[in-house]
This record gives structure tokens, C-alpha cells and sequence, in this order.
């Protein structure tokens, strides 16, 4: 089992001190995506930046799951010229 660590990113990342063992990435992945399910629904969370990042063990960055992703794909469309 590898150790994952779950932290928050709006703009400055937030380190967790809490770490969780999964057997794989997909199941750290799985996990950060039911995180922001969770975030997504609490009424108080306003950033609409926030995300989950996934670091490994070794520090590295595994995946990012946004809490809201229609807002941020809606700034990214924002920012395409027509």
C-alpha cells in the first residue's frame, strides 16, 4: 500500500497532514473525486477555484480534482477568444 495525502488548492496549496494508504492511484483518485462531491455541496464553500490534489508519498502530484468543475471549465471557455 502506498500513502496519499489529500490537499486543498485555491490559488496557494494547502498541505494535509492527514495521509490515507490505497493500494493504487485510481483508489486515491477515486477518493479526492468523492472529497469534492462532498466540498461541492457544503454551503460553506464559496471559492469556486477550490480543488483536491493527490500527492504521493514521494511528493509528487498524482491528480487534481476540481470541487467545481462547470466553473472552471466556464472561466477556461471565458477565456478562449471568439
Amino acid at each position: 500500500m502506498r500513502t496519499y495525502y489529500f490537499n486543498t488548492k485555491d490559488g496557494i496549496p494547502a498541505r494535509c497532514r492527514t495521509a490515507l494508504e490505497f493500494p493504487t492511484p485510481g483508489g486515491a483518485i477515486e477518493y479526492s473525486r468523492e472529497l469534492a462531491r462532498r466540498l461541492r455541496h457544503d454551503p460553506r464553500i464559496q471559492d469556486r477555484t477550490l480543488s483536491i490534489v493527490v500527492v504521493d508519498e514521494s511528493g509528487a502530484e498524482v491528480h487534481c480534482e476540481p470541487v467545481h468543475p462547470d466553473a472552471q471549465h466556464a472561466d477556461q471557455a471565458g477565456d478562449k477568444p471568439h
